[in-house]
């Protein structure tokens, strides 16, 4: 029951890790709602997202004792592919955003709540719970425990059907009433999945989806 290889233990701690990401997207719709934003809902906020980021670093950290990690490598160890990654990201959030322009792609929902409640508080808070911590812990989320515990055999298939779940789980919590959104987000989560197995360290697709949210708050 205590380690990745406990199928019962897994399922139990990832429905735990599911409810308190959760908690966190549900704190960030209360504070949404509001305009202005109330400083009682930011501690929330703050509170609830930095608890929840805590265990989850402590959690994956402590799982990793049980793997093999001498393959594992830094997110910077190839500058190479960290900057042509990084390129691909913002050409291809620009592009969806240039979609946006012409009417070719509905917009993402925060984006007509932002519009709905212009503000520069309620804009530098959707830049940083929706661009960095919500990105933050849907990775550990849909790639580092889904991995971990579901998709850790070294075989081609594995690696292919882990990809595919990653950028379906990513799209559904980046929930879109658009299917071509849906599609986009899924190929975005397909991607961030895809630079965790290969580089072997989760920090790499935190660091894409960081870049991701943050070009896309930028761009609204």
């Amino acid at each position: 029951m205590n380690t990745p290889a406990s199928r019962e233990g897994n399922l139990i701690r990832y429905i735990i890790y599911f409810i308190a990401y959760l908690m966190v997207a549900g704190v960030v719709k209360l504070v949404t709602i509001n305009s202005p934003i109330h400083i009682w809902d930011l501690i929330l906020f703050a509170l609830i997202s930095l608890m929840v980021l805590l265990f989850f670093i402590y959690r994956f950290n402590r799982e990793q004792r049980f793997f093999d990690r001498s393959f594992s490598g830094s997110w910077l160890g190839n500058f190479g592919l960290t900057i042509g990654l990084t390129l691909v990201v913002t050409a291809l959030r620009i592009s969806v955003s240039w979609l946006q322009a012409y009417g070719k792609v509905r917009m993402y929902g925060f984006q007509t709540v932002y519009l709905h409640h212009e503000s520069n508080s309620t804009y530098w808070f959707l830049l940083i719970a929706l661009g960095i911590v919500l990105p933050v812990l849907q990775e550990f989320l849909i790639t580092g425990f889904l991995f971990n515990y579901t998709f850790r055999r070294n075989t081609m298939f594995t690696a292919v059907l882990g990809i595919m779940t990653s950028g379906i789980l990513f799209s559904i919590l980046n929930w879109q009433s658009s299917i071509p959104l849906l599609v986009i987000n899924a190929l975005f989560g397909m991607l961030f999945a895809w630079s965790y197995l290969y580089t072997q360290t989760l920090w790499m697709p935190i660091y894409l989806a960081i870049v991701n949210g943050v070009i896309l708050l930028i761009m609204t």
